[in-house]
């Protein structure tokens, strides 16, 4: 049977969108403004919805990791959703559980912690914290377009930087360039490690796979320009899709070295949840004389499922064409002498007193008044 069969095709798109549906989260029902619980997903396209943002304001900022598979203990999001608008978005499901869709909700309904620094300062000053790198754009795009207006992960930054404390940052954005005079000098203390995903060097297929991010290109330069300001970086090329952007491993690589990239890692594609049918209709869509085929080579690296969520494997998959991937990545590593390891960096450097006493971010009065 073909495992594309039962997947409903949309007639409609939205440009700049790369969810072509808009499910009900494994929770049930969705709050919508329209009053209506079940949107169709043809009326949602046809008002082709605009990006809004509601001000958050968390109990807590510093989420903590168990799992094996994540190199970091720490980690902070000051944003739900992301305008990215990834289709593959591992992320997507989370936004189920404050009853909206992982779909189209997700890169069009947004929300930003405004209390982010503050609750930072108040957590990295307890007498009990413990200093080890914090990780942002472990969920959603620490730089996705909004944080232009909000800038939390400046103020993130700053508060960083002002008590010594390290932190690496993934991104998809050429938008952390702005924040370099932040960088450079976390950089100088061995306090920052950066890593630029870049999922493929094709303008056309990156903007079908991730409309809002910046162009592979821009991604490229953004390497050089960190790298030339002594910052290290890193290349993720995440996730990696059998025959769509698989490929284009080896270039991908060798460009990421040319750019001045210190380290090189991946991922496989994962669909857990609702990830799983937004990624079916996404492939039959864009790609329909090889959806079919792709869907099975992801599902022999995941056991015969779509997603295998046990730990040790659910990054890389497993089986021949995961130890194929494997090889693949570690012998173009190698060849431009990228390292697969990340960067140990200084904890020990942590000092909480400035926080405890004068210093206030910049930004904090502003980011209120963008709700007043």
């Amino acid at each position: 049977m073909n495992a594309m069969a039962s997947i409903p095709l949309l007639a409609l798109k939205i440009k700049g969108r790369s969810a072509l549906s808009n499910p009900i989260g494994r929770f049930g029902g969705l709050v919508r403004d329209s009053g209506n619980p079940r949107l169709e997903t043809t009326e949602l396209i046809e008002r082709r919805p605009k990006t809004s943002v509601t001000a958050e304001h968390a109990r807590s900022i510093i989420s903590r990791n168990q799992s094996p598979d994540i190199p970091f203990e720490l980690s902070i999001n000051p944003y739900r959703g992301c305008e990215h608008g990834c289709f593959y978005c591992y992320a997507r499901p989370n936004h189920s559980t404050i009853n909206m869709s992982p779909g189209l909700e997700f890169e069009t309904r947004l929300s930003a912690k405004l209390n982010t620094v503050e609750l930072l300062r108040k957590e990295l000053a307890a007498p009990s914290y413990v200093a080890s790198a914090i990780n942002l754009g472990s969920a959603t795009d620490c730089y996705q377009p909004i944080e232009r207006e909000y800038q939390l992960t400046r103020g993130i930054l700053e508060t960083l930087l002002a008590a010594r404390h390290p932190v690496t940052i993934v991104t998809k954005s050429s938008l952390i360039e702005r924040d370099l005079d932040l960088l450079v000098p976390l950089a100088q203390q061995n306090l920052v490690q950066v890593f630029l995903s870049i999922t493929s060097l094709d303008s056309k297929l990156s903007q079908l796979m991730e409309p809002r991010a910046a162009a592979p290109h821009s991604r490229l330069k953004t390497v050089k320009q960190l790298s030339n300001a002594g910052i290290p970086v890193g290349v993720l090329v995440a996730p990696i899709i059998p025959f769509i952007n698989e490929p284009e491993i080896e270039a991908i690589v060798d460009q990421a070295a040319q750019a001045g990239a210190r380290s090189v890692h991946y991922t496989v594609l994962r669909m857990p949840w609702e990830v799983a049918e937004l990624s079916k209709i996404w492939l039959e869509t864009h790609f329909p004389d090889r959806a079919d085929r792709v869907l099975r080579r992801v599902q022999e690296m995941r056991g015969g499922k779509d997603n295998g969520p046990r730990f040790g494997t659910r990054m890389k998959g497993q089986g021949v064409w995961a130890q194929l991937i494997k090889a693949r990545m570690h012998a173009a590593a190698r060849r431009n002498r990228l390292q697969n390891k990340r960067l140990f960096l200084d904890s020990s450097l942590f000092n909480p007193g400035p926080l405890r006493r004068s210093f206030q971010p910049t930004l904090q009065t502003e980011q209120m008044e963008l709700f007043s």
